[in-house]
């Protein structure tokens, strides 16, 4: 097992999932956000957002560009997301700060519209994505990350449902990682002060 599979100790004495040991940016992501149960509507946006300008790329990447991110697409409002024109695209498409695919620009735009119908359907997208479990949380048991799988059957379930939807780079690995992020799926391992 290397030192990325487990957990870490670190100078204030807390062992967390390897995975973060990267940077203090990570680490506080990892402390504060990752795997805690999220319910706050402008918070799923931003975390579907960054989790499509993921695909492909690893998630280090999208955190450190997370402040750009949130200047360029209007402070993760899916109302303004929904809103933007070809005029935005172009904007974003110059925007250094961000990574500049026009596949995934144009997909946050279609993806902000969805966003915005399953609000109407559901009363809000927070009772859409954990009505997926029940609203409760999915805690697993792992001892390592080379455990912890990287899509599920709740993940191919949600990541169809979306697809069906109209939403755009939401494939099974992306909405895992989703999941973990919002809280939906504790991936945390048992050794990790956060579980």
């Amino acid at each position: 097992m290397t030192n990325k599979q487990k957990p870490i100790l670190l100078e204030d004495g807390k062992n967390r999932c390897g995975w973060c040991n990267k940077s203090e940016l990570y680490q506080r992501y990892h402390d504060e956000e990752w795997g805690k149960p999220l319910h706050d509507e402008d918070k799923h946006f931003e975390f579907l957002l960054l989790e499509t300008m993921q695909a492909g790329l690893s998630w280090y990447t999208i955190l450190q560009r997370r402040e750009n991110y949130r200047q360029a697409f209007a402070g993760f409002i899916a109302q303004k997301v929904a809103a933007f024109d070809e005029s935005d695209v172009g904007r974003l498409m110059n925007d250094a700060g961000i990574i500049r695919n026009q596949a995934k620009i144009r997909a946050a735009i279609v993806n902000a519209e969805k966003f915005l119908l399953i609000q109407q359907e559901f009363g809000s997208f927070d009772n859409y994505i954990w009505g997926f479990t029940g609203h409760k949380v999915v805690d697993n048991q792992w001892n390592s990350m080379s455990q912890v799988p990287a899509t599920t059957e709740l993940s191919d379930l949600v990541a169809k449902d979306l697809k069906k939807r109209g939403f755009k780079f939401v494939g099974s690995t992306t909405i895992y990682a989703h999941l973990q992020a919002i809280g939906v799926v504790n991936d945390h391992l048992l050794d990790c002060w956060c579980k």
